[in-house]
């Protein structure tokens, strides 16, 4: 994610430190290596800690988000989007083996109505505790069996409200909608295990108004027309963490070439004047492959992007292969550099995803300093100007957040982009380009389609390095002053 023209920009020196409604209140993080009480969710209510096991995955953060008991392999979502009425309704297959004795399970869904559920094709019993859904099976699901949850569901999705660091969820209007949000979206437009840790493969079949288009993740497999509407297929083939599901549907402007093999497929809201937006756009494929020099293989089967027409969208993100871009980011001239930065997500976020949202830095931190490496190869500011201007900038803030563990309400501060990609350059410097840089590409490659903690990225650096690196990055990962 990076904040664009019509939010906070944290990668523009002199932009760089978050408005302070991110950093008060409270953002001081946990003590490294320590776990936040569980079993109540701020705002939220207490349990037995079998509900509590069900009703969410134990994230230091966000201790309900996700859900336990059961591992999804794969989501087959067919959605019908009225953009007239702004209803939405769905029927999601849920493929799952459970990880435990399930009784019942719970999948998040915020404000959509469930008409009925099935469980293994048998009518199972439907509850709901806020945002939770919760299936009770016709038969016990013992553990390490597979089973299948069908959800018909529909309603008018909306944005959900202020939840955690930043809106999230389901923007609409007449003119279409845009699923898109981090750390949850998923939820608002179809039952889910919402949370990285549980990433799954997807087929996403969005039908619309014929006059619109139907676009998400993935390769598309294929477009039919019934009468007035038409049916949208994707395919995302590689494992995925929830909440980079997009869904985007409206009046766009839709190229598809091909680069190595795969499909690059670039859509730009037609309210966006042709020019900066479709050039800087069709520069995807270039820049993936400047990135994979670095970082190793392009880790998915499909290129692009989405420059979406709504406004109330204020934040760029990775969706996995097609990220969203603001309508307003090319609105005065050129711009590469957040191409740069998200798809350096591909690699870190999306293919490397992170094991809780503690360990964020490991996306931004990392798509940060792909994003200088670029400017650099660009003819811009060299990465060593950068970190010594970031270095010398008297405001202290993001030197007070611990990069590694930014707290619920700092994970889109400075502390995690600016000093996270600071922390990498300091490494860099420390270790040498060819070390490095094989740290970089060896994470990559044993990490691929899975998750990752800090530990186990300052444990990779100290084998390839071939010596202690705690003393030294411990200050810039955890420490309150500046290193």
């Amino acid at each position: 994610m990076r904040f664009g023209p019509s939010g906070r920009d944290v990668t523009i020196f002199g932009s760089a430190l978050l408005a302070g409604a991110l950093l008060l209140g409270g953002c001081t993080g946990t003590a490294p290596g320590a776990t936040p009480p569980m079993g109540v969710e701020p705002g939220g209510r207490a349990g037995t800690p079998a509900e509590l096991d069900l009703a969410g995955l134990g994230d230091p953060y966000f201790p309900t988000y996700g859900n336990g008991g059961y591992d999804v392999a794969a989501y087959d979502l067919k959605v019908r989007f009225d953009p007239a009425s702004g209803r939405l309704d769905g029927t999601a297959t849920v493929r799952a083996k459970a990880t435990s004795p399930l009784d019942r399970f719970h999948l998040d869904l915020i404000g959509l109505s469930v008409d009925r559920a099935t469980v293994d094709g048998a009518p199972a019993g439907v509850a709901r505790e806020g945002d939770e859904l919760v299936l009770t099976p016709a038969r016990h699901i013992d553990s390490g069996k597979d089973f299948t949850a069908v959800v018909t569901y529909g309603g008018r999705p909306a944005d959900s409200p202020e939840r955690d660091a930043e809106k999230n969820g389901f923007f609409l209007s007449r003119a279409g909608a845009v699923a898109v949000g981090e750390p949850q979206s998923a939820a608002s437009w179809f039952p889910v295990n919402d949370h990285p840790r549980d990433k799954a493969r997807y087929t996403i079949e969005i039908t619309a108004p014929k006059t619109m288009s139907a676009l998400s993740n993935g390769v598309l497999k294929g477009r039919t027309e019934q009468g007035d509407q038409a049916t949208w297929r994707w395919a995302v083939t590689s494992p995925m963490a929830s909440y980079l599901a997009t869904m985007v549907v409206g009046d766009y402007r839709v190229t598809q070439t091909e680069h190595r093999g795969k499909p690059v497929i670039n859509a730009i809201s037609a309210s966006v004047p042709a020019g900066e937006a479709d050039r800087a756009l069709a520069r995807t494929p270039e820049v993936c492959d400047f990135l994979e020099g670095l970082f190793g293989p392009y880790p998915f089967d499909a290129y692009g992007g989405i420059v979406v027409g709504d406004s109330r969208v204020d934040a760029e993100l990775e969706n996995q292969t097609r990220p969203v871009y603001l309508p307003g980011t090319w609105a005065d001239g050129p711009n590469t550099s957040i191409l740069a930065h998200e798809l350096a997500h591909q690699w870190f976020g999306d293919s490397v995803s992170v094991d809780s949202w503690r360990d964020i830095w490991l996306n931004e931190g990392f798509a940060t300093y792909a994003e200088w490496l670029w400017d650099e190869h660009e003819g811009g500011r060299t990465v060593q100007e950068r970190y010594d201007r970031y270095y010398r900038d008297k405001r202290d803030r993001m030197w007070r957040v611990p990069t590694a563990d930014p707290g619920r309400d700092g994970i889109f501060s400075s502390a995690v982009y600016e000093r996270g990609a600071m922390t990498l350059h300091a490494l860099r410097k420390l270790i040498g380009d060819e070390k490095f840089f094989t740290v970089m590409r060896t994470w990559t490659a044993d990490k691929r389609d899975g998750n990752a903690t800090t530990a186990e990225f300052v444990a990779l650096a100290e084998r390839v390095a071939g010596r202690p690196l705690d003393a030294f990055l411990h200050p810039w990962l955890y420490g309150t002053t500046r290193p």
